[in-house]
């Protein structure tokens, strides 16, 4: 852990791999909520005028994101970037035989394996770069930003969606016994200053609460392992969770029943920025632009 980062050393980032691993060839079974997320950042794209030569997905797992991207530019290149070797592969959908020796069907972009926080890309080497729902696997989003502005050629675009501090705090309320249940989310607005620090410009944030209901407590779980959701933070309880201590919760979260069913609330933060032209050389001094007069 550093102990000039208060939020570093509190996720279990082996974890979180495993359980994305885990479930990769049947990742498109559970990832329904991660595709509804992708349709609504999709739509934000329509406000924005932007021509990339290239786009990277940041945590694509499968890649669920790359035919909507592909189709809304077509002369770009689109990489896919994870860093869970299965969910690469199980992400490229097989042709027929005929096909592939045409070079028919179904074009694959690059895949990449890599960790967002240290990007194996060159710098500039991007115009857009794409994150659904990747951050709040972090311990810091800090360090992956800092590397999307370093990949970003100038001119380039950062959109990105994570979840917010109120993701699942009917399921935190309900357990209440000192572990972690759930990831720990970071604000909008520590976000959109995150951005500012690792120098982009004009970032844009906003948010919305998308309200889930299930049946039972045991349909949110199979639900949240289903899409490789379920806590990976170090504090989580590492065995067994006594039965008394799982009455109490279910308990407690029945009292939230409304209609006959049970809500779960995620906080979906947006957010997107602009890498401008530096304001200063790499050893600090100043840069001065001069446009010529007509």
């Amino acid at each position: 852990m550093n102990p000039d980062n208060p939020l570093s050393g509190f996720v279990d980032a082996a974890q979180v791999g495993r359980r994305f691993s885990r479930i990769a060839g049947v990742y498109d079974r559970g990832d329904f909520f991660a595709r509804e997320v992708d349709r609504r950042m999709q739509e934000r794209l329509d406000y924005v005028r932007l021509t990339p030569r290239r786009i990277v997905d940041l945590g694509c797992s499968r890649g669920a994101s790359l035919a909507g991207l592909a189709a809304r530019f077509p002369a770009a290149e689109v990489l896919a970037l994870d860093n869970s070797q299965a969910m690469l592969v199980a992400g490229r959908e097989p042709r027929p035989g005929w096909q592939r020796l045409l070079g028919l069907g179904r074009r694959d972009g690059q895949r990449i394996c890599g960790d967002v926080e240290r990007l194996p890309l060159a710098g500039g080497c991007a115009g857009l770069l794409w994150s659904n729902l990747v951050l709040h696997w972090l311990d810091n989003p800090l360090p992956a930003l800092a590397e999307a502005h370093r990949v970003l050629e100038v001119g380039g675009l950062l959109m990105f969606s994570t979840l917010g501090p109120d993701t699942l705090h009917e399921l935190r309320s309900a357990f209440s016994d000192g572990y972690a249940h759930t990831q720990r989310f970071t604000d909008m607005h520590d976000l959109g200053d995150m951005l500012v620090e690792c120098g982009f410009s004009d970032p844009v944030m906003d948010m919305e609460v998308i309200t889930l209901t299930y049946d039972s407590v045991d349909a949110l779980f199979a639900e949240l392992r289903a899409a490789g959701s379920a806590c990976a933070m170090k504090a989580r309880r590492h065995g067994l969770t006594p039965p008394g201590r799982l009455a109490a919760m279910r308990q407690a979260y029945e009292r939230l029943r409304s209609d006959g069913r049970l809500p779960a609330t995620f906080e979906v933060i947006y957010g997107h920025a602009w890498k401008a032209p530096p304001r200063q050389t790499a050893d600090g001094r100043a840069i001065i632009r001069f446009e010529r007069g007509r």
